[in-house]
């Protein structure tokens, strides 16, 4: 089994340190990758799996494995660009728990009201992206969790910053979506057919 030694490395990294091992060594069948937080874990464990890997995390603390074993059944899988066969997708990247300066009272309504609204977008809303403090609002406690649930169970789909989860020490209070890397960031930007900023 090969070894990529990410240790030390911080988010995109780990991910575009196996993407690269994995095309300049195509044959690869087995690998395991070593970080040392759990966001670089879960985001190679999911890289892992678009690439036909069934693939596992070991460890705590400092010290995670990540082992991916090619499935048998894996046949070829297609790239983040095309993924996605209709371009008008709407992709809406939210960095902030709040939305306007002024009241943080009256801002955290309107987000919270914004993310209701959000499912009148019908099918064309495809992905939310949360970064910094808008991580914030897919944690435990946060009253938009059971709105985002609800889109999430329409089939949107939820991009949550590990990076900065880490740095709010909320990793373990995620409650929706999947942590994310900017690499998965910077290409749903690219695969959407707009992107919105909030």
């Amino acid at each position: 089994m090969e070894t990529v030694d990410c240790l030390g490395l911080s988010c995109p990294q780990p991910v575009l340190e196996t993407k690269t091992f994995l095309e300049t060594n195509p044959k690869t069948q087995a690998l395991s990758v070593l970080v040392d937080n759990l966001a670089a874990a879960q985001n190679v464990e999911r890289f892992l799996g678009t690439r036909g890997y069934a693939a596992s995390i070991e460890g705590s603390g400092a010290n995670y494995k990540v082992t991916g074993e090619k499935e048998e059944s894996a046949g070829c899988f297609l790239s983040a660009s095309e993924e996605l066969e209709t371009p008008e997708k709407i992709m809406v990247l939210i960095a902030q728990d709040r939305i306007g300066r002024g009241d943080d009272r009256l801002g955290a309504s309107l987000m919270q009201n914004f993310l209701k609204t959000l499912k009148e977008m019908g099918p064309d809303l495809w992905r939310l992206v949360f970064l910094n403090a808008g991580v914030k609002l897919t944690v435990e406690g946060a009253e938009t969790v059971a709105v985002l649930k609800e889109l999430e169970d329409q089939g949107v789909s939820i991009l949550v910053c590990g990076t900065c989860l880490n740095f709010f020490g909320l990793l373990e209070k995620k409650q929706v979506g999947e942590t994310t890397n900017m690499l998965d960031i910077v290409t749903s930007m690219q695969v959407a057919g707009k992107v919105v900023n909030f």
